[in-house]
């Protein structure tokens, strides 16, 4: 029964490094096309290496991969001051790329200039740079509008005719978005709710997951039940996020005036997905499973216990060692003529208190 379990772990990382391989291929070519373009003598290598090294840096931090902490932090700030400060950051990451490309191409003799020349990057390469690089952030950005899936889906079809599968959800609610609108206002709470989902994101895309939607002061996120259930992402996502918001606790004190809190619900089972609209299109899910998900969400309220899963999922993956689950009973939901059993996650270390207001 292990022989697989270890080979899905090697497949994963081993599509990943296809991916980046793939990338910096493409990144190469950017970099022998600017010496083509502009006539620059020498061998083409250069151009490849040059481009290499002023790219991933950049592509690296996008992604959450070099600097996510900062990531977010920037991303908090005003449009004008979030601008600046990410082009002086591009430029940095940029500058030091060149510069270390400019010291392996000289002492190879791969390149033979001054070191001023090899070591500090023009204006034109800069800007050329900027313009491969966020031409390539463009289609990142669609792409992560839609969701990976769902991009790739509407590129293929795949969805164009409904297609059963099996799929793990994940209602992620902020507690109390309702109180506090009362208190500060429906601006200020769309944008501690804004800010809220920005800081999780990251977390959902590291565990393989895809925010799906977000009604309100809850997102939707889903996972391929294989994938969802592997390495038990799902459970893990959930409580990486909330090792997030503790660890920023003063910062969310000094802006908003409150820490979040985050109920949470799991189950999986089989839906139909369908591409539907014309003009808008969307992936969406027909089926029992995303209605019983929302429903024991809703026993977050009921149970006082601010993290629940179905029993059927639980069944089908392996708690991490520091997460137990404490069964509740069977719960008559609106929509099912069948109870459901849940049991509630619990992290063995000590956490935040959870309470719920309305």
């Amino acid at each position: 029964m292990r022989e697989p379990h270890r080979k899905t772990l090697r497949g994963g990382p081993l599509l990943a490094g296809l991916r980046w391989l793939l990338l910096a291929l493409l990144i190469a070519f950017t970099g022998v096309l600017y010496m083509l373009l502009f006539e620059i003598n020498g061998p083409l290598l250069i151009g490849a290496v040059y481009a290499l090294a002023c790219s991933m840096p950049l592509i690296a931090f996008e992604s959450g991969r070099l600097m996510p902490r900062l990531q977010v932090r920037l991303r908090r700030l005003a449009t004008p001051a979030y601008f600046l400060s990410t082009l002086a950051l591009y430029l940095l990451l940029s500058g030091l790329g060149f510069a270390l490309a400019g010291v392996v191409l000289k002492t190879t003799g791969i390149f033979e200039a001054g070191w001023k020349q090899v070591l500090v990057i023009r204006p034109p390469a800069f800007l050329y740079t900027l313009v491969m690089f966020f031409f390539g952030i463009t289609v990142l950005r669609v792409l992560q509008l839609l969701g990976r899936r769902v991009f790739l889906s509407l590129l293929t079809g795949r969805y164009r005719h409904p297609v059963e599968e099996e799929r793990v959800f994940l209602f992620l609610d902020i507690v109390g978005s309702s109180a506090y609108a009362r208190q500060y206002g429906d601006l200020k709470a769309q944008a501690f709710i804004g800010a809220v989902f920005a800081a999780l994101a990251y977390h959902v895309r590291r565990h393989r997951g895809e925010i799906d939607d977000y009604v309100g002061d809850c997102a939707i996120i889903t996972w391929p039940m294989k994938e969802g259930v592997e390495e038990a992402r799902c459970v893990r996502c959930i409580y990486d996020m909330l090792n997030e918001v503790d660890h920023e606790r003063d910062w969310w004190m000094a802006h908003f005036g409150l820490v979040p809190q985050l109920s949470a619900a799991l189950h999986g089972g089989s839906i139909v997905t369908a591409e539907i609209g014309v003009f808008h299109h969307k992936i969406t899910y027909f089926g029992d499973v995303v209605n019983t998900t929302s429903r024991i969400e809703g026993l977050c309220k009921t149970l006082k216990k601010p993290h629940l899963i179905s029993a059927d999922l639980l069944a089908r993956l392996t708690l991490p060692p520091d997460i137990v689950a404490e069964p509740q009973g069977e719960h008559m939901v609106k929509g099912r003529d069948e109870p459901v059993c849940v049991l509630a996650l619990r992290r063995l270390t000590a956490g935040a208190q959870f309470s719920r207001a309305s």
